[in-house]
């Protein structure tokens, strides 16, 4: 027999808003005892010095983590004119400093709408990245640094909020919409470049991962407050808020018992509806119960990707 697993078989998303100071998997551990989840995951690390928006997937949301690994994301940061890090924040040693330039308004403006668009970016050693099996950062920490390969990213808005630019410590605020894989701390660092100047951040906070705003976020000190265990399931949101931009499909009693056994769920797409047969995933649901994914053939036939094993079992024993 396979081990039982420890926990609460509980399923969902807990929109966390991770304080400063606390590693991401500090964070989810943190939710994770709260819940008494069995299993649980988050979708990008946020680094510790950052605040904001950490999905924590519980439980069969799991399943689905890659769709939040892709998504776009939205970031509050300010960036620090005049010395650049070893970390590329407020954290790191100092590196080099230099004089910042007579700047205006207009000027970070122009800059930053230079930065509009896809490019190529070298991620920093100070990040999660592995190399032949270690982190970057370990590796920085021990004082190397080795060759990155560049990225495509893409900048899809850059907006200025505010700028201190006249004084002993120059900066500005601004908040970015990006492409998965971007390093905020690595784009500030260009874009004082792109000034004239060293640069850093010294706040970062995220506000949007794909579906998901800063208007659903929840503290841990919300959530240990709550005084059952009922009422910190009722801060969970639904599994399939991960995948709103996706189809959705009601399958048929038939569709559903034959997706159950690994088999085609025949004749059950209407090509009326676009959607690209053999690539695209859609939403599964029964009596509008989200079930799983499932991809869409030529011949409207419907085949499983990835199915909710409570679905599946259920199924089974009807």
């Amino acid at each position: 027999m396979g081990r039982r697993r420890r926990g609460l078989p509980i399923d969902g998303v807990v929109l966390l808003d991770k304080p400063q100071g606390m590693s991401s998997n500090h964070a989810l551990q943190r939710v994770r005892r709260l819940f008494q989840a069995q299993k649980a995951g988050h979708t990008g690390t946020l680094d510790p010095m950052a605040t904001g928006l950490l999905p924590v997937l519980l439980g069969e949301a799991t399943k689905f983590s890659q769709h939040l690994l892709d998504a776009d994301k939205v970031y509050r940061t300010r960036v620090e004119l005049g010395a650049s890090t070893d970390t590329g924040d407020a954290e790191g040693e100092v590196v080099a400093r230099s004089a910042v330039p007579t700047l205006e308004e207009s000027d970070l403006r122009t800059m930053m709408a230079g930065f509009i668009g896809e490019q190529q970016q070298t991620p920093p050693m100070y990040s999660a990245l592995k190399l032949n099996g270690r982190k970057l950062y370990e590796l920085a920490r021990e004082g190397k640094s080795v060759e990155r390969a560049s990225r495509a990213i893409r900048v899809y808005d850059a907006r200025l909020l505010s700028a201190s630019l006249h004084g002993v410590s120059p900066s500005f605020d601004i908040e970015v919409r990006v492409s998965k894989g971007t390093y905020v701390r690595t784009l500030a660092e260009d874009m004082a470049k792109a000034l004239g100047c060293e640069g850093h951040i010294s706040q970062l906070r995220r506000l949007e991962t794909g579906p998901f705003d800063a208007s659903g976020m929840v503290t841990i000190e919300m959530l240990e407050s709550l005084p059952d265990q009922s009422e910190r399931e009722a801060q969970l949101a639904p599994i399939d808020s991960l995948l709103q931009h996706l189809p959705a499909h009601q399958l048929s009693e038939r569709g559903a018992r034959a997706l159950t056994f690994g088999q085609p769920a025949r004749q059950e797409w209407d090509f009326s509806r676009a959607v690209d047969a053999g690539e695209n995933p859609i939403r599964l649901y029964r009596d509008d119960a989200f079930v799983g994914l499932g991809v869409v053939e030529t011949e409207g036939d419907i085949i499983p990707r990835r199915l909710l094993s409570s679905f599946v079992a259920g199924s089974a024993q009807d």
